[in-house]
């Protein structure tokens, strides 16, 4: 016997009730019943789909802006320990350039002053204080540029070490939020599908709880 299907029937009187219940008891009514549940685990996984696509979109573009973000940073903070660098090495040039201009001048004036005082002597006095004079200024020199050196060494060194650390925590960060993101999702997907598929079962438990009472009526 083949009865109409089950959304077919719209009326409400014994006689549609009595064709209903033969709809279910011939066999339609499972293959509704069935079909009704291929459709809700279609939408289901349509939305679960969806709800992926989303969320991957959404990680990329926070990965894709953490990145930017990160380049910026690490661009800005290349600029400003170079300007930073240079300003010191402008410095420490003048001061030491200063201070070779004040040394000279008072060997200058020294020499000049013995050589006033003591003719005699003048020869061997000056050669011996500029010798002393040129090595002292060649050490301070020597010294400065080591030190200068160094210093340009530990920031760059420096730089480098905080660069990495900003870069690694981001990295780190992204992940976590990632990582929890998907897991709440997944959840929220399993529950919102277990509590479709209840209640699809338990409307259709319902449904032919329904149809069997009014057929024993009828």
């Amino acid at each position: 016997m083949h009865a109409p299907p089950i959304w077919a029937i719209s009326c409400s009187s014994s006689h549609c009730v009595n064709t209903f219940f033969v709809t279910v008891n011939g066999g339609g009514g499972v293959v509704v019943v069935v079909v009704v549940v291929v459709v809700v685990v279609v939408i289901v996984v349509v939305v679960v789909v969806v709800v992926v696509v989303v969320v991957v979109v959404v990680v990329v573009v926070v990965v894709v802006v953490e990145v930017v973000v990160v380049v910026v940073e690490v661009v800005v903070v290349v600029v400003v320990v170079e300007v930073v660098v240079v300003v010191v090495v402008v410095v420490v040039v003048v001061v030491v350039v200063v201070v070779v201009v004040v040394v000279v001048v008072v060997v200058v004036v020294v020499v000049v002053v013995k050589v006033v005082v003591v003719v005699a002597v003048v020869v061997e006095v000056v050669i011996v204080d500029v010798v002393v004079v040129v090595v002292v200024v060649v050490v301070v020199l020597v010294v400065i540029v080591v030190v200068v050196v160094v210093l340009v060494v530990v920031v760059e060194v420096v730089v480098v070490v905080v660069v990495l650390v900003v870069v690694v925590v981001l990295v780190v960060v992204v992940v976590v939020v990632v990582v929890v993101v998907v897991v709440v999702v997944v959840v929220v997907v399993v529950v919102v599908v277990a509590v479709a598929v209840a209640e699809a079962v338990a409307a259709l438990q319902d449904q032919y709880l329904i149809m069997i009472k009014w057929g024993k009526v009828t």
